[in-house]
């Protein structure tokens, strides 16, 4: 595996500074973290489940995953405070460029029926979210030992200003857009 810090120093930045004519290299924009979360709120009263769930994620990011409980209850939600609802993993640094290469190379190919990540999935500021319907495409985890699939949503956090500079930005990084 190449190291993307590497590239984006000595191919990404130039392109992109071209492309947009930026200055000065800390105005071009670049990947500040990418956060993985997984909604466990189905799963909220069987504490062998969630341990299953926070296993596999630890197992696909190699980071243990921070447990998100609710503040307070929510009674039409059938929420009591203190009750876990959610994982969080956040990725810098060498994590975050290893983990972009494992998506872009291994995990989004392996998605069936796939013809290209939504450009449509970026807010106003240059991120960008990808929504997983299930763990399984990951090769960390073997088809056999799940026990309960589970979504992730990957947000990728950006200092881009715009969704132009932010797609640009990916798709130097090697995310496969679909094309129109």
């Amino acid at each position: 595996m190449t190291n993307l810090k590497e590239k984006y120093k000595t191919e990404i930045r130039p392109k992109m500074k071209e492309s947009f004519g930026y200055s000065n290299d800390l105005a071009v924009p670049r990947i500040v973290k990418i956060t993985v979360n997984a909604g466990v709120g189905a799963m909220k009263d069987s504490s062998e489940l969630l341990k299953n769930v926070a296993g596999d994620l630890t197992k696909i990011i190699g980071q243990k995953p921070k447990i998100n409980k609710t503040k307070k209850s929510i009674s039409s939600f059938k929420l009591h405070a203190g009750q876990v609802v959610g994982l969080t993993v956040t990725l810098r640094g060498k994590r975050m460029y290893d983990f972009i290469e494992k998506l872009t190379g291994i995990i989004l190919p392996r998605i069936r029926d796939f013809r290209g990540l939504n450009e449509r999935s970026f807010d106003s500021q240059g991120n960008y979210s990808i929504g997983v319907s299930e763990q399984a495409i990951f090769p960390e985890i073997k088809f056999d030992s799940i026990k309960e699939t589970f979504g992730l949503q990957i947000c990728i956090t950006t200092t881009a200003r715009t969704n132009e500079e932010g797609k640009k930005l990916l798709e130097f990084f090697g995310f496969p857009f679909s094309k129109k």
